[in-house]
């Protein structure tokens, strides 16, 4: 199956192995964040160099074009080598995603300028932009977002709130916050601002020391009364920003599954080495069919990870292809785990060295289960999608 792209196929070839390239870059510095002796950082400079960071800018706009299938098959052969690093860059294309697919659709003047600016900081200014939407008690549900704003008399905004897990916190040079105007607290009308991570009262926590992926860089962040011009709002437009989401989900909820397949391919090309060292073990039927299993199930996640990514370059938004981002989300979170417990058993005590990077990657499959949307929130939209509920209503789920 072909991965729709706008790069000619030999292009988007020479892509690839600049991806595999700057993976294997990264994938030193894999262990030796997730053992909290480096920051990562350095991963993200290295993305930067390679110029990986314009993606997704159109071409016309200096960037490579992608489309979200090709995107997906990028962000894997990064996970690969380092998932944590392949997550925190996902989070750049999280927030940019939606305004790079905008291409080509003639806008309003002030986001036509907000676009172009974009584009040319990303492009030129190898600027790294981040997402800051979750907060405590609501996760990254739009309807639950308290951090507010008020507009000034010249125009722009005050923004005020506390941001949970933001990725990137202290690397990116930009976040695309999410607000909502001050007394419209449960409403769906939700706004996007970039606010700049040297504004005035914009800072960050100290780094969560989590079970895995640290090396996302992930922080609570305060917003204390932070001004931005109105140059700043998201395509110059307020309170669209659930309305998008409800109807073009797939970076929101799916935009990661290419580093959470990576992984997946990460443990079972260990297990695969692991089994081949030992002539007498790599001649066990028992031990091929095990292999086997996880070969065909990889190659299923795999499949429908290129099937969505397909359906959205085809037909973004539609109905069947929100589907589809649901069910690979869904099964790539559920793939990796089984992959590991596989893993387990074949590798036995290999399995949880910490000298050996099954360890690290047996945790960071998990970690797919809690990114949004959650294995019962696919499964629930699945669901409402073939009993024919409408999906374009915000009403029928807690976004």
């Amino acid at each position: 199956m072909s991965l729709p792209t706008e790069l000619p196929p030999a292009e988007f070839d020479e892509l690839l192995d600049v991806a595999e390239a700057t993976g294997a870059a990264l994938a030193p510095f894999a262990a030796e964040v997730d053992a909290g002796r480096s920051t990562g950082h350095e991963t993200y400079r290295l993305l930067r160099e390679a110029g990986l960071l314009g993606l997704l800018v159109p071409r016309e706009a200096g960037g490579a074009g992608l489309g979200f299938a090709a995107y997906s098959r990028v962000l894997a052969v990064l996970g690969a080598h380092n998932g944590a690093a392949a997550l925190g860059f996902n989070m750049h294309n999280v927030a940019i995603g939606s305004l790079c697919e905008s291409a080509g659709t003639p806008l309003p003047p002030a986001a036509e300028a907000f676009r172009s600016w974009l584009f040319d900081e990303v492009v030129h200014g190898r600027k790294l932009f981040a997402s800051a939407t979750s907060e405590a008690g609501s996760g990254a549900k739009l309807r639950g977002v308290r951090t507010s704003y008020r507009r000034t008399e010249d125009g722009g905004y005050v923004i005020t709130g506390e941001k949970s897990f933001v990725s990137l916190a202290g690397v990116a040079d930009y976040y695309v916050v999410a607000a909502r105007a001050e007394g419209t607290e449960g409403s769906g009308e939700v706004s996007h601002f970039v606010v700049a991570a040297d504004d005035p009262g914009v800072s960050f926590g100290e780094v969560h020391n989590l079970s895995a992926m640290y090396g996302t860089s992930t922080a609570g962040m305060t917003l204390d009364a932070v001004t931005v011009p109105r140059s700043r709002l998201f395509l110059g437009v307020e309170g669209m920003s659930l309305y998008k989401l409800v109807r073009e989900p797939h970076w929101m909820i799916a935009g990661y599954t290419g580093a959470y397949l990576g992984i997946a391919e990460a443990i079972l090309r260990f297990t695969t080495d692991h089994v081949a060292a030992s002539p007498r073990r790599a001649g066990s039927p028992v031990l091929q069919r095990e292999l086997g299993r996880m070969s065909a199930r990889l190659s299923a996640a795999r499949a429908l990870v290129a099937e969505a990514g397909a359906r959205v370059d085809a037909a973004r938004g539609s109905a069947g292809a929100n589907a589809a981002v649901h069910a690979a989300k869904y099964v790539v979170g559920e793939t990796g785990p089984a992959l590991a417990q596989d893993a387990v058993r074949i590798c036995g005590s290999v399995a949880v060295s910490r000298s050996q990077p099954l360890e690290r990657l047996l945790r960071e499959a998990s970690f797919a289960s809690v990114m949004p949307a959650k294995p019962e929130e696919c499964l629930e939209y699945l669901g409402k999608a073939a009993l024919g509920v409408n999906l374009y209503d915000a009403t029928a789920f807690d976004w």
